[in-house]
């Protein structure tokens, strides 16, 4: 089986109404190494303010835990270029994930993409004084005075610490809170959470294989006008081991989706609920293909329902 780190070094209708075109280019190469006309991102709208975000962003867990200056981390440089000549915005980090948010402040100072960035981070912390001293440290690292975005990391403490997240809210240091989990242990915790706080955002996992968010969580957010960001949509990687060796369904190529990783994308922002996917990688190319996920039609109730069947 796959691992999330091995994988990274080595490898519906209903919502239609509620996308929109983004700005950003999304040129595909054809064989005589010209661009054809391009294809945007779609995007998703956040409820609170109505700013659109393209549906497709990224993640630096685990692919961004390199060293500076390594061959990994030029490698991450193109990844950033790719990710960003395609119209691309949402980066989710955080402290707790192997000095991975020092990386991605260096890139994004090196590149000059900072203001191109819709820049997500995280709280993890037990008290107020701990999370004072790693909200200063996180500023710090990446290279900021503020972000766009500060979440409650997997609902640590999450009383304390949204009040301490709402009060730097209103200082200007981020746009938008919330609140984060990545398996169904946190979903009916959520849900309280959701009919009880008023958030920006939530991020929780959703995939083929782990679409119980689908029962409460997502309606729910909806409902409130809660951005939804979605991680974990490759299951960590072992999506990958189980269709190995499987054939695309059938119904793919006409939806224009020509990789697993872009199918199981599309199956995530198919969900009207979802504003971002954030996947991770470490290679350019697979990089590339996952923006691709971001454009064309999405899945259909039944095909959606079709996949969650074949990967129960």
């Amino acid at each position: 089986m796959y691992t999330r780190r091995h994988f990274l070094a080595t490898t519906a209708t209903a919502g239609l109404g509620l996308l929109a075109v983004h700005t950003g280019a999304f040129a595909q190469s054809t064989s005589n190494g010209q661009s054809p006309a391009s294809t945007p991102l779609l995007t998703r709208k956040i409820p609170s303010t109505g700013e659109a975000l393209p549906v497709i962003g990224a993640g630096t867990s685990g692919s961004f835990e390199v060293e500076a200056g390594s061959v990994q981390y030029q490698q991450l440089k193109q990844v950033l270029q790719v990710f960003f000549q395609h119209g691309a915005r949402v980066i989710d980090t955080s402290p707790n994930y192997g000095g991975a948010d020092a990386v991605l402040g260096q890139l994004l100072e090196e590149g000059g993409w900072r203001q191109k960035t819709f820049l997500a981070t995280k709280i993890a912390a037990n008290s107020r004084a701990a999370a004072e001293e790693q909200w200063a440290g996180s500023l710090q690292k990446l290279r900021t005075e503020k972000v766009d975005l500060l979440q409650i990391h997997n609902l640590r403490d999450w009383q304390e610490q949204l009040t301490y997240a709402r009060e730097l809210k209103a200082q200007g240091k981020t746009r938008y809170i919330g609140v984060t989990h990545y398996t169904d242990s946190g979903l009916a915790e959520l849900e309280r959470i959701l009919r009880t706080e008023k958030l920006d955002f939530i991020q929780i996992h959703y995939s083929v294989n782990s679409p119980n968010a689908a029962k409460t969580v997502l309606p729910l957010a909806r409902d409130k006008g809660v951005a939804v960001l979605i991680n974990r949509a490759f299951d960590d990687g072992r999506l990958f081991a189980r269709v190995k060796d499987l054939a695309l369904p059938g119904w793919a190529a006409e939806m224009g989706i020509g990789s697993w990783a872009q199918l199981f994308l599309k199956f995530a922002i198919s969900h009207p609920a979802v504003t971002t996917v954030i996947p991770a990688t470490s290679r350019p190319e697979r990089q590339l293909d996952q923006l691709k996920a971001g454009t064309g039609p999405l899945l259909s109730a039944g095909q959606q329902q079709s996949l969650i069947q074949q990967f129960a």
